[in-house]
């Protein structure tokens, strides 16, 4: 099996947050996983040594705009890329292509996440470097994308030209074979990692 691309959200939970995340980071950076953290935390998962994203930021540029997150401001704090367009923080068409554009003049990669392959299809024309195919019906859920509906990701990895991740209900070893199986490059997931298990790294590193 080739190597998953395994991406961590840590959303705001207490235990992807601050001091918590120190076990997390070994276990990411022991088996290559990315993780999404709050803008707080980006400086502490750099030094980590942890391949570390932000979980958002806005299209725009240096000046009067205070509570949005500036791209230039995630990069110089250590990250390399950032999510866009979470089900829990979704933008429209237009803002989410200006984001991308601006993620590209500064550098920054972009996990762009989709609810569809509809929507998928829209975001590919922005050019980013991920897609997140996730239902939101199923995330935070028992159920995985890779059971519930395993078409849809065969579907998106043929139909769109940017490379997959998906996510949604993912939460062990099996899902994620069945996601590089069908074509993806590999998975975002949350709660399989951060809110449900008691130990957050041994579930990150069971999954590879």
């Amino acid at each position: 099996m080739k190597k998953p691309l395994i991406v961590v959200n840590t959303k705001t939970y207490q235990k992807g947050t601050g001091k918590e995340l120190a076990e997390l980071y070994t276990a990411a950076k022991e088996v290559g996983a990315w993780i999404a953290v709050q803008n707080t935390d980006i400086r502490s998962a750099k030094r980590a040594g942890v391949t570390v994203y932000a979980q958002h930021v806005d299209a725009i540029t240096y000046g009067s705009h205070t509570g949005h997150v500036l791209p230039e401001a995630v990069k110089e704090a250590g990250a390399r890329g950032t999510l866009i367009n979470h089900a829990e923080k979704k933008v429209s068409q237009k803002v989410l292509k200006e984001i991308v554009k601006r993620c590209k003049e500064v550098g920054l990669q972009t996990i762009v996440c989709a609810d569809s392959i509809q929507e998928a299809k829209k975001i590919a024309r922005y050019k980013p470097d991920y897609i997140a195919l996730e239902p939101p019906e199923l995330i935070g859920g028992e159920v995985s994308i890779t059971e519930a509906d395993p078409d849809i990701i065969t579907q998106a990895v043929q139909e769109i030209p940017i490379p997959l991740l998906v996510g949604a209900g993912v939460k062990n070893k099996k899902d994620v074979q069945t996601a590089l199986r069908l074509g993806a490059v590999g998975v975002l997931l949350a709660s399989g990692v951060i809110s449900k298990p008691k130990n957050s790294a041994q579930a990150l590193k069971k999954l590879v």
